[in-house]
């Protein structure tokens, strides 16, 4: 994953993934496949592991507005110094294949729609206890925190501070609740 991350697909040679997996080119192909199926399952694991997080931060448990900053401010946190730099693999996949591969796209897509819903349903139950602002629909307001949050993946890359990207969440998220 990490070989991918760094260099993005087309420009991760089969060299690169020996080294990385420190498997024989045989062994490589006989557990993975190909490249692609390699990727594929490197893709998997990343939006798997961004999709647990989600969870324990939007969990039900939580109140819901709590669970909303700790989510952004974990953006923050993974947008910004040498984080940010890094870059998502996610965005950068989309960039560099989506429209070209019907599996990426399908992957990218269903993360996003994923993402949508579990950022709603806490902006849902924030409604429910009187904590969302009135006429908030909580898809729409989840529409715009998940394009915010993909978004601060891109300007992460150039490395604002802290501080900047955390008032900017603040000050949006601040919109949607009393």
């Amino acid at each position: 994953m990490g070989v991918f991350w760094s260099r993005g697909y087309h420009a991760t040679a089969l060299p690169d993934l020996l080294r990385a997996t420190k498997l024989s080119r045989g062994s490589l192909y006989a557990a993975f496949g190909d490249k692609h199926s390699l990727f594929l399952r490197a893709l998997d694991r990343y939006i798997a592991d961004a999709l647990t997080r989600m969870d324990n931060e939007l969990a039900p448990s939580r109140e819901p507005v709590d669970g909303l900053r700790t989510y952004l401010a974990g953006y923050v946190d993974r947008t910004s110094g040498a984080h940010g730099k890094r870059g998502c693999l996610l965005v950068a996949t989309a960039m560099e294949l989506a429209g070209r591969d019907a599996e990426v796209d399908r992957r990218i897509g269903s993360f996003f729609k994923a993402m949508e819903a579990r950022v709603a349903a806490a902006l849902s139950r924030a409604k429910a206890a009187g904590k969302l602002a009135d006429g908030v629909d909580p898809s729409m307001a989840a529409r715009i925190l998940v394009c915010f949050v993909e978004g601060l993946r891109v300007v992460g890359k150039t490395a604002p501070t802290r501080i900047t990207s955390q008032a900017t969440a603040d000050a949006l998220l601040d919109r949607f609740i009393k």
